[in-house]
């Protein structure tokens, strides 16, 4: 049977744009049920800034609280040497790196051009290699930019090249926006992994234009064995005008278990963990799932 590894990124990707605040027992609480449901890669927190994303203020006490399993894998994000030693020091797993294929992006993402968040990932690779934590690069804005438009494939494929070369364990192409469509994914895929043959691949995509989906089953398709998605399918970029969520996890799951594809994961748990998220954000989550029920009932 084909099996695919989910990344769940609700903790993290899914909580940073929420305008109620959740508290760090209810974040934990969230990384428990998404384990209990059987996923084993989680993206715990970011250290970026408290300023810059409120929302992830308690990266450290976040990742003190956490279960240590030794089948369960936290990543943080990080943008910069502060957050990468603040990660190193909480006890993540991983480090997942971003670098914007489009400068206007990457200039209000992460406040450094494209070329200096490149240098920062090539720092930072044997510093990690050093602690023993894997390294992956998330190349952001790879299928349009909210504010450059169409982005170059040839932009994105030079950027994995690039970051292939100093040796990280996973490049993630992004649809930061949700603009992406199957073809644009099949592409990508095949140029990425031309360029970065020795590199795990993973996809990261967003519902925005309902089309997160398709796009998840072309990733499959053209070889991809990691997707990331969110429970309840929340989320969005602060820095991206009018950020929709990513591809539910329950939603998703469905659709692989239908399909007979294996991801580890339990539905009934996925649908309990997005009700009990709904309850936590005071709102109906964009996941259509857990309102529609599984199928057979």
């Amino acid at each position: 049977m084909l099996a695919v590894e989910i990344v769940e990124v609700s903790p993290r990707d899914g909580l940073q744009n929420e305008k109620v605040h959740v508290s760090t027992s209810d974040k934990i609480a969230l990384i428990e049920r998404a384990i209990a449901s059987g996923l084993r890669r989680i993206e715990a927190t970011s250290f970026v800034h408290p300023a810059a994303v409120p929302q992830m203020a308690d990266a450290e006490a976040v990742m003190a609280g956490v279960p240590r399993r030794a089948d369960v894998s936290y990543s943080g994000l990080v943008l910069n040497r502060r957050g990468f030693d603040r990660a190193v020091a909480a006890g993540v797993d991983e480090v997942n790196c971003v670098v914007v294929a489009s400068e206007t992006f990457s200039a209000r993402n992460q406040r450094m051009s494209v070329a200096d968040s490149v240098d920062t990932v090539r720092d930072l690779v044997g510093d990690a290699r050093a602690a023993g934590i894997a390294v992956s690069v998330t190349i952001a804005t790879a299928f349009g930019c909210p504010f450059e438009g169409e982005v170059p494939e040839s932009a994105v494929l030079a950027l994995a090249a690039q970051v292939a070369e100093f040796g990280v364990d996973e490049i993630a192409l992004a649809d930061t926006i949700g603009v992406g469509v199957p073809a644009q994914v099949t592409r990508l895929v095949a140029g990425t992994a031309a360029v970065a043959p020795d590199v795990r691949l993973r996809c990261h995509f967003h519902n925005t234009r309902n089309t997160g989906y398709a796009n998840a089953i072309a990733a499959l398709d053209a070889g991809v064995t990691v997707l990331d998605s969110s429970i309840g399918g929340i989320g969005g970029c602060p820095f991206a005008p009018d950020a929709t969520g990513n591809i539910a996890t329950e939603d998703l799951v469905y659709l692989l278990d239908r399909s007979g594809i294996d991801s580890g994961a339990r539905l009934p748990d996925l649908i309990d963990a997005s009700d009990w998220l709904g309850g936590v954000l005071g709102a109906t989550v964009p996941g259509q799932l857990a309102r529609a029920g599984a199928f057979p009932g």
